[in-house]
């Protein structure tokens, strides 16, 4: 272990030592190019074809390195020689070269360019390409895509919007993590699945944070405490040749979030303001309270049971004339919905900054007064020398969430399904009402009501990055990231909240988390051109440190409610736990890119980590890539041959990553003190010889562009392999240690298509219409596993399926004789167990995608996303006759047997009831088109904004979530495995954007 380190400190002191032997060199003996004869300064405008001044515009001098940046009004200024050449360029506009023959101002026209493929940017992470010449697979989205989407987190922005990415809502509640899986599940381990998160260049824990509100198990998002409205980008790496220079990090997929920067020269001042409402979408067709007490009557008379007060509360105590529709009470509000920002950027082409701040709140749908409120601000500050040699960057984001989703933990999805007729929830002196509950086997649906909290998160995200550039050809970097992050959490438990009759007392509950973590990356860059051959490389270091931390605890017996979360009042303090764990990554890593002519491109990269993690002897390994790619239609035989295509371009990749999402110290024996005095027990046992996963992806793709570009054609093939499967292996009790931390012989594959296409359809001076869409058909199989049969596995995994799958058993139809619902014994040993669960039901999706669409007609701007996703899931209503309320189509089983159970409430029929949820008679099409997005613009007329003195500026409404297309008769098809969960509110927003 120590000699290895020691060889990384070496690679990185050598590193540092020629950064500063360069930069050193340079400063003593800097060779300055003699300055061009006759230069003077040169001024003007640059507009569009609309006449509309364009920000951001490049300007240099043909041949040199100087250069200049239009302001916020598209004017420039620049030095330049009287017989030079300026060269304008711009990302969606063809660049244009001017002759400057003496002149000292010149206004220029830029023409957009409808094939700009090549001008368009990704980032890669350590290195910047373009669509056209990379040879890896990268999707990426922009701010005009997501700016005013009504969510918290960034990924949930993302839905329908990237092929081979795949995100599932963990809720409705503001602040819950999403679930993103990018080409598949490869990891039989859920913690193992998570994808490495870069903002600004400094990775995150992706983790969902662990609370005791509402959210439940699902966890917070790391990523609530970005403003949606300050990212400039979003990419997500996903195939070997972009994933590898990340190496262990970025096996499942690498997701780049690029915040906002300042515009050079000039100020600017940005407002925005948006607010809505959202709403439940969808309802269930249940009975009402006459429906619901005829299907109870007839369960007793088929019985032959006499009703009592046990057994019939809802026929002989409640209310026969009550009717509370419970979905309305309990998940019909309105949440609203605001989120305000502010942005001043400026500064000069040396010097330039972005400072802005933004605040959103969000209310649920559910009872009572809870909220979400995040308030951020964030700073991006760039600077260079006068030669450009020295470059400075320094980004800042900083958020704060405060969350007061607290006050039930018993409501349960299930809760939908209470009696129409059941007890009013409150009693008459606003408490809540339990003596009528109390008859009953259910308990008050809003026990919890008056349990009160907050949690406080904080997240400081910064970064610094550094480069000179020593010679034309040879640039070092330095990039340093520092990030913390902080939850602190009290949960309020009156006893008032609960039933009386338990006895629960005042009680507290404290929940505190910590994250902090630093980054060191040294860099050398080189890149040059040797003719027709040019090379682009770079090798640097990564020195990662993150410390987590936990403490929680329980306050009890207060003694009056106003006290509770004052420990100095609690009568004692129990259930107390910490822990600390501290994790190291070390790397080397290089890139090789190379092209020949511009139309061969072949990158290597390469990658050697260490994680603490794993034992002395495992705790290093090596990783890498080669990614390839042709554009074909340069070569003059298939230009001419193929002069249909005015793109075309071959891309393949192959290379491994691996993956260390484990917990830390799993190679050691762990212990913990006993509750007495005194002693230790042990809790884990170790395992020095578990090493890493290793992930194997190969990649071709064909890329194809016709008439001028207008419309493109992606078609990409991949298969993942992840082998060595990291997982805690169940123990025998008698060892006194429930698992152990080890690598299965087990390999999972993800295979699949993706089709990417995009068309400009119309494009006139006043009329526009782009049009995208995203195609995923994924594949994931459990290719191999020695000994499964014999293994603690056996009855969850089956090879050749995939590694998310239900065993369930086989439907037979109603049993003529007894009237119940049959499943199939395959052993006829008069018992179901796995042995009789044959059908082995596929959970993940068959297909999934979007469809973009972007409208512009003069001032007026159109666009919507569908969404859209091929799966299977359940919908388990049909089981009548118990105390529960059943969908309406239940009221066929009063005239027919076919379909449905005969109407009781024995033990009998409760028992094939409970076989049946767990066969294929409850699976049913999930599938489903969603209207996801719908945003409809206007941009203020020119007059207008000259009357108020604005640069720019626009009205908007904007849609989430308004149409739903579905067979599936639950709540929401995307959680069709909960039939009475939903994830996905109705939001209707209406804002304004304006420039200052």
């Amino acid at each position: 272990m120590k000699n290895n380190y020691s060889r990384l400190k070496w690679v990185a002191l050598i590193i540092l030592g020629g950064i500063i032997f360069f930069l050193s060199k340079s400063a003593n003996a800097a060779i300055i190019s003699s300055p061009l004869l006759q230069q003077h300064e040169i001024s003007g405008i640059v507009k569009d074809e609309k006449g509309i001044s364009i920000p951001g515009v490049t300007i240099t001098v043909k041949g040199t390195s100087l250069g200049s940046v239009t302001n916020l009004d598209g004017e420039y200024t620049i030095v330049a020689p009287e017989n030079g050449t300026l060269v304008f360029s711009f990302i969606g506009f063809k660049t244009q070269e001017i002759d400057i023959d003496g002149r000292e101002l010149i206004n220029i026209q830029l023409e957009e360019d409808i094939a700009a493929l090549g001008e368009v940017k990704i980032n890669a992470g350590y290195y910047n390409t373009t669509e056209r010449e990379s040879t890896g697979n990268i999707s990426k989205v922009t701010a005009e895509e997501i700016e005013f989407q009504p969510v918290v987190s960034p990924l949930q922005a993302l839905q329908g919007r990237m092929a081979g990415v795949e995100i599932t809502p963990g809720g409705s509640v503001p602040g819950t993590a999403s679930t993103i899986r990018i080409r598949g599940i490869n990891s039989l381990r859920d913690e193992g699945n998570f994808p490495l998160y870069i903002i600004d260049g400094v990775p995150i824990n992706s983790s969902p944070v662990e609370t005791n509100s509402m959210i439940g198990n699902a966890g917070f998002d790391p990523l609530n405490n970005l403003s949606v409205s300050n990212i400039e980008s979003i990419e997500v790496l996903k195939d070997a040749d972009a994933t590898a220079i990340y190496g262990s990090r970025g096996a499942n997929g690498v997701v780049l979030i690029t915040t906002k920067n300042g515009k050079q020269s000039g100020t600017g001042l940005e407002a925005s303001i948006y607010s809505g409402v959202a709403t439940v979408a969808n309802r269930l067709d249940l009975l009402n309270t006459e429906e619901y007490l005829q299907i109870r009557r007839r369960a007793f008379e088929n019985d032959g049971v006499e009703p009592t007060v046990n057994n019939a509360y809802d026929l002989l105590v409640w209310d026969q004339d009550r009717y509370t529709d419970w979905q309305d009470f309990l998940f019909g509000g309105n949440a609203e919905t605001t989120n305000a920002n502010l942005s001043f950027s400026g500064g000069s082409d040396k010097t330039f900054f972005r400072l802005g701040g933004s605040y959103f709140s969000q209310g649920t749908v559910y009872p009572g007064e809870n909220s979400y409120n995040k308030i951020t601000g964030n700073l991006n500050l760039n600077h260079s020398s006068k030669d450009d040699k020295l470059k400075i960057n320094f980004s800042a984001n900083y958020g704060v969430d405060m969350n007061d989703l607290f006050w039930s933990n018993s409501l349960s999805s299930s809760t939908v399904l209470l009696p129409p007729n059941a007890p009013e929830i409150f009693a008459e002196d606003g408490s809540l009402n339990w003596e009528e509950w109390a008859v009953s086997d259910l308990e008050n649906p809003l026990a919890g009501y008056y349990n009160r909290g907050r949690t406080k998160t904080s997240n400081i995200l910064s970064n610094l990055g550094l480069s000179y550039r020593v010679l034309n050809n040879l640039l070092v970097r330095l990039n340093a990231g520092y990030t913390y992050f902080e939850s602190q959490e009290l949960m309020k438990r009156p006893g008032r909240s609960y039933n009386p009759a338990e006895g629960e007392p005042n009680n507290s509950f404290h929940l505190n988390s910590h994250r902090r973590s630093w980054i060191l990356e040294p860099q050398l860059i080189f890149n040059d051109s040797f003719g027709n051959f040019n090379i682009d490389a770079i090798i640097g270091a990564t020195f990662q440190d993150n410390t987590n931390s936990q403490l929680r605890f329980q306050g009890a017996g207060y003694v009056t409610e106003s006290l509770i979360g004052n420990l100095d009042a609690a009568e004692r303090v129990i259930n107390a736990s910490s822990q600390t764990n501290q994790y190291r990554y070390a790397a080397v890593f290089a890139r090789i890119g190379t092209n020949w002519k511009k139309k061969v491109f072949i990158n290597f990269t390469g990658r050697r980590d260490g994680s603490s993690r794993f034992g002395p002897e495992n705790r290093f390994s090596n990783f890498g890539a080669i990614g390839a790619a042709w554009i074909f239609t340069e070569e003059e035989l298939i230009e001419n041959a193929l002069s249909f295509l005015s793109f075309g371009k071959l891309r393949g990749s192959y290379g491994t990553t691996g993956n260390d999402q484990i917990g830390d110290y799993g190679y050691l024996d762990a212990y913990e003190a006993t509750p007495g005095p005194g002693g230790l027990y042990p809790v884990s046992l170790a395992n020095p010889s578990f090493s890493w996963e290793v992930n194997k992806k190969l990649e071709a793709a064909l890329e194809l562009g016709f008439s001028k570009d207008k419309l493109n054609l992606g078609i990409s093939w991949y298969r993942n392999r992840s082998s060595n499967q990291l997982v805690g292996y169940p123990l025998p009790a008698i060892t006194g240690f429930n698992t152990v931390q080890a690598n299965l012989p087990a390999t999972v594959e993800n295979s699949g298509w993706e089709v990417e296409l995009s068309s400009l359809n119309f494009h006139t001076d006043d009329f526009r219409w782009q049009t995208s869409l995203n195609f995923s058909i994924p594949k994931n199989r459990l290719i191999s596993y020695p000994g499964i049969e014999q293994s603690s596995y056996a009855n969850t995994y089956r090879i050749g399926h995939p590694v998310n799958i239900s065993l369930l058993y086989q439907y037979e139809g109603i049993d003529p004789e007894t009237g119940l619902y049959k499943v199939m014994d395959i052993n006829d040993d008069g018992s179901f167990d796995y042995e009789d669960r044959v059908v082995i039901q596929d959970l993940t999706r068959e297909y999934y995608g979007g469809i973009n669409n972007n409208l512009s007609f003069k001032n007026f701007t159109l666009q919507f996303l569908w969404q859209y996703i091929k799966q299977e899931g359940i919908a388990s209503f049909f089981n009548a006759g118990r105390p529960s309320n059943q969908r309406d189509i239940v009221l066929d089983a009063l005239n027919s047997n076919e379909d449905f159970q005969r109407i009781s409430q024995l033990p009998s029929f409760s028992q094939a009831y409970n076989n049946v949820l767990n066969s294929n008679l409850p699976i049913q099409d999930a599938s489903f088109l969603r209207l996801k997005t719908l945003s409809i613009g206007y941009n203020l007329p020119e007059s207008l904004l000259q009357s108020f003195r604005l640069r720019d500026g626009k009205i908007f409404i904007a849609g989430q979530n308004l149409l739903t297309i579905s067979p599936y008769l639950g709540l929401d098809p995307e959680l069709s495995y909960s039939n009475t969960s939903f994830a996905n509110l109705r939001t209707l927003t209406a804002g304004l954007q304006i420039y200052f």
